[in-house]
């Protein structure tokens, strides 16, 4: 390893706060699962706990390994980062139906006296109705994607560390927001017919397309603070910013269209278990009614 990046990770600075938070999060989890799982079997089958925990994990790598120390010499780790915390760790987190095991790995005398009041107040249900809307979900996706990629706003981010938190947050809030409606978890309620989830994940890829093609075919550097800072690595400005920019465009595409195919799977399932149903209801005395009343009134 060269002494350069070697000296990079022993100054990397081991983020306590997140770690704690994260684990947490995973304990409250897997007391909440665990208490489910021993009342009633695989209502929270295991695979979706795995799921849960490998968003988690997601979230530490992307700000708090040591991936984190090189964001600031690099455009493509700032963009795993950002894919990290958009794109792969909240439907993974969501797939985990996080919302039951959480209410029910808490404490008890916490959530008779802090949680349930606050969740029935009204304004409070209105603002859940409002951000679980599909059109405010995909907007503010696109809006933390654009907004944080112009150059003002990213180089604002990078010299400022409580902007960069900021920045990170907004990340990872709207990718929760965005995969909200497409993975649908438990207590949320379709605002939109699951078809439509479709046109939902493609029209999400248009701000990505575009963002990752202007970066990927652009000839200059479109963040110059790259240019004042050391590299380690030994690769130019331009090719890093082409490399993430690539990198961006291939992980978003194949995210997307494997959520569409699953989606479409389920929506293909239900059909034909709706027309099996149908099948199934006319037994043969029903065909039998049916074609004497038709008998009938021929005659």
């Amino acid at each position: 390893m060269p002494p350069q990046i070697q000296n990079a990770l022993e100054n990397w600075p081991f983020a306590v706060p997140l770690a704690l938070t994260l684990l947490l999060a995973t304990i409250v989890y897997l007391r909440g699962w665990l208490y489910l799982r021993s009342r009633s079997v695989n209502i929270i089958p295991a695979w979706r706990a795995a799921s849960f925990l490998i968003g988690v994990f997601l979230i530490w790598v992307a700000l708090g390994s040591p991936l984190a120390a090189f964001d600031e010499e690099l455009l493509t780790v700032h963009m795993i980062q950002h894919l990290l915390l958009m794109t792969l760790a909240p439907p993974l987190i969501l797939l985990g139906a996080p919302v039951m095991p959480f209410l029910h790995g808490l404490p008890r005398r916490f959530m008779q006296s802090a949680l349930s009041p606050l969740f029935r107040w009204t304004p409070v249900q209105w603002l859940g109705r409002v951000l679980s809307q599909p059109a405010i979900c995909w907007l503010a996706a696109a809006a933390a994607l654009v907004g944080w990629h112009i150059p003002a706003a990213f180089t604002l981010a990078l010299q400022s560390e409580p902007w960069h938190v900021v920045e990170h947050a907004c990340f990872l809030g709207s990718g929760f927001l965005f995969w909200w409606p497409v993975v649908q978890p438990w207590p949320s309620v379709p605002r939109w017919p699951r078809w439509s989830m479709l046109l939902y994940l493609f029209l999400a890829t248009l701000p990505c397309d575009i963002l990752s093609a202007f970066l990927a075919f652009c000839d200059r550097v479109v963040y110059p603070v790259y240019l004042s800072t050391p590299n380690h690595f030994a690769v130019s400005s331009l090719k890093d910013q082409q490399c993430a920019g690539a990198l961006m465009w291939t992980c978003v595409t194949f995210v997307y269209l494997l959520a569409a195919a699953i989606l479409t799977t389920r929506l293909l399932s239900a059909r034909r278990s709706r027309e099996n149903e149908m099948l199934q209801s006319d037994s043969p005395a029903t065909l039998s009614t049916r074609r004497n009343s038709q008998t009938v009134e021929v005659a």
